[in-house]
């Protein structure tokens, strides 16, 4: 392949992304999106609140524990996962609702490239939105602290790294996930079934033996984790009697849970791709 030819695709890719970040993200057609994300946010923000006025300051431990809990059992598994069928679902099937998917399959552009330049700006959209949201649940949990001891937290006790973390896990989340639905957003014309039975899948994984729990994509982002979930878990007494049927197997090593959400995503992206060529319009059919 000639590097005219590389040049001219990511010329491609990137004129798409760009295209795509201002008419779905810049718009009121993604306000939800942006709603479910600042959810947190509100819950974290109300608590603070209720805390300034009682006068009523818990350790930073218990908070570091309790955003633990809240990051993995509800941010990643609802907000993130919601959010990211929201935008990446509709990369493709708002194009055919808009009756606007022929303009690009006239050009001349390689599908493949349009499935790349559709990706980066759901993936750029949703990391941009949810990573702030994790950012702002951050301040908005520990505000009710004084000075003094957010400045211990965040310098001499992990605070930033913790941030980091989280920051990262959000990213990929997005990257599997949104992977995950745009594969099923090209293969199939009604997603919804597909959507739920992921849901379903994932919403279970901890009930799973150790071995169907390697696959789903929210094992490798608890493995990612700075706070492990089990011990957030039992800290706030949650899964009740449905704890005794779960399984709590070893955390994937960070490299590995890394490198199986890039390989998870690459293949779906690739057989994306592959449906995508011979996808064909039916505006009539929708």
């Amino acid at each position: 392949m000639s590097r005219t030819s590389w040049q001219l695709w990511r010329n491609q890719i990137c004129g798409v992304a760009r295209i795509d970040l201002k008419r779905n993200f810049l718009t009121r057609r993604a306000l939800w999106v942006y709603l479910i994300a600042l959810a947190p946010v509100a819950i974290f923000g109300v608590g603070t609140l209720v805390r300034l006025k009682t006068h009523s300051h818990p350790a930073v431990g218990m908070d570091t524990r309790h955003f633990a809990a809240t990051f993995q059992t509800f941010y990643l598994r609802f907000v993130v996962f919601f959010g990211c069928a929201g935008v990446f679902l509709n990369l493709f099937h708002g194009e055919v609702l808009d009756r606007s998917l022929h303009f690009y399959f006239l050009a001349p552009l390689r599908r493949e490239v349009l499935l790349a330049g559709k990706y980066l700006s759901g993936l750029a959209a949703a990391s941009a939105i949810f990573c702030l949201s994790v950012v702002l649940q951050f301040a908005a949990l520990y505000g009710s602290h004084s000075s003094g001891m957010i400045e211990q937290f965040l310098f001499h006790g992990h605070g930033w790294e913790q941030l980091a973390a989280y920051l990262g896990v959000t990213v990929l989340a997005c990257v599997g996930y949104g992977s995950v639905f745009l594969f099923l957003g090209v293969l199939f014309r009604n997603a919804l079934l597909p959507s739920i039975a992921v849901l379903v899948w994932e919403s279970l994984s901890g009930y799973l033996p150790p071995l169907l729990q390697k696959v789903s994509v929210i094992y490798y982002l608890k493995s990612l984790c700075p706070v492990e979930e089990v011990t957030a878990a039992t800290k706030y007494g949650s899964g009740g009697a449905f704890s005794f049927f779960a399984f709590n197997p070893e955390p994937a090593q960070a490299s590995t849970a890394i490198l199986a959400l890039l390989i998870l995503s690459f293949a779906l992206l690739a057989v994306a791709s592959l449906r995508l060529r011979r996808m064909e319009i039916d505006y009539g059919a929708e």
